[in-house]
């Protein structure tokens, strides 16, 4: 039997989500009982995906007896996270949450706390972060590192730059908009991942904000032990190169296409798509089916870390919302696929 989801939204990155799950093999994957705060959206989604039936409530859905031996994929708003989150891990549920996990490193802490609750309980939820980078370029990258031939890693260089102004949400501070929480995550999650997840020995950040008040472009530097660097760079205002380069005294790493919204799946969506590419959240649901059939529990990873980077870089780019409270001066605390990737031998190349 194929995993069962729930789906926790009507919105568009859900509508990908549930379209991703259709292809390339949907004997897989069935959406169950879903659920989001509008009725009437989400009957109209349920029409259109085909979903036998919804609530109006996402209380409802996480009581609901189909659900517990499988998974909710929440793909509601950003400060909804912590709340949807907490209340379907209460109830026991196995979850997988879009990114950022949450607003700040505080509300990532409050979910931690529950995982772990429940882990204690003997539950032990499925807790991932749906960062779909880590799911697809990551691997490919891991293998790369594995076998050495970069030698010693010495500078990582992230950049996502793309015009998304024209989204409402992008735009407005209390639904967690701007740069750094909605695509500079990815950015240092890359970052993150190559370094082993070490947390760096500081965090220097700077940027501008929009008219709105959000972060429209964000450069943050961080160093890390032995004089190991990385800089990364995001911004939903403007178009540059979108890649990531490892360095190494031995040679380079270099992801050449869009870090975020690109991989090389060979299926074609079974409906339109709001999101570029958004088929290739299959990846995500791939992970959450392989973890579910061999066991594996709490997936939280890098996820706490990551989120007190990127709340130290929208302290320094002066962009909090009503949600983040005070937010701490954190470097006072430091004092598969083919095609994703090539190995540059020669360092002279341009990157």
């Amino acid at each position: 039997m194929g995993t069962r989801w729930g789906i926790c939204s009507a919105g568009n990155i859900s509508h990908g989500f549930v379209v991703a799950l259709k292809t390339p093999s949907p004997e897989d994957h069935q959406v169950s009982p879903s659920a989001a705060q509008e009725l009437k959206q989400m009957q109209e989604f349920a029409d259109n995906h085909g979903i036998p039936s919804v609530y109006g409530r996402y209380k409802d859905l996480s009581v609901d007896p189909e659900i517990p031996a499988d998974v909710v994929y929440v793909g509601a708003i950003h400060p909804h996270h912590l709340r949807v989150g907490q209340l379907f891990m209460n109830a026991g549920k196995n979850v997988l949450i879009e990114k950022p996990f949450a607003l700040n490193a505080k509300e990532v802490k409050k979910l931690v706390t529950v995982a772990s609750f429940q882990t204690a309980k003997e539950i032990f939820p499925l807790f991932l972060q749906a960062l779909r980078t880590h799911f697809f370029v990551s691997v490919e990258v891991k293998e790369l590192l594995s076998h050495g031939d970069v030698g010693e890693v010495r500078m990582v260089r992230a950049d996502l730059v793309t015009p998304l102004t024209h989204i409402p949400r992008l735009v407005e501070k209390e639904l967690g908009g701007g740069a750094l929480l909605d695509i500079g995550v990815y950015c240092v999650q890359f970052v993150l991942m190559v370094y082993r997840g070490e947390r760096p020995e500081s965090i220097q950040a700077t940027g501008y904000k929009l008219d709105a008040g959000v972060d429209g472009h964000a450069v943050i530097v961080l160093k890390f032990s032995c004089n190991r660097m990385a800089v990364c760079t995001c911004s939903i205002s403007m178009m540059l190169t979108n890649d990531a380069v490892i360095v190494g005294n031995k040679g380079m790493i270099k992801v050449y296409i869009p870090v975020h919204i690109r991989c090389p799946i060979t299926f074609e969506p079974s409906m339109p798509l709001n999101f570029t590419h958004s088929a290739e959240l299959r990846y995500e649901a791939e992970e959450v089916h392989q973890c579910l059939l061999s066991g594996k529990t709490q997936q939280l990873g890098l996820s706490s870390l990551l989120a007190e980077i990127t709340d130290e870089a929208r302290r320094q780019v002066d962009v909090t919302c009503s949600q983040d409270g005070s937010l701490l001066f954190l470097n006072k605390m430091y004092i598969n696929r083919i095609g994703l990737c090539s190995l540059l031998w020669n360092t002279s190349l341009q990157i």
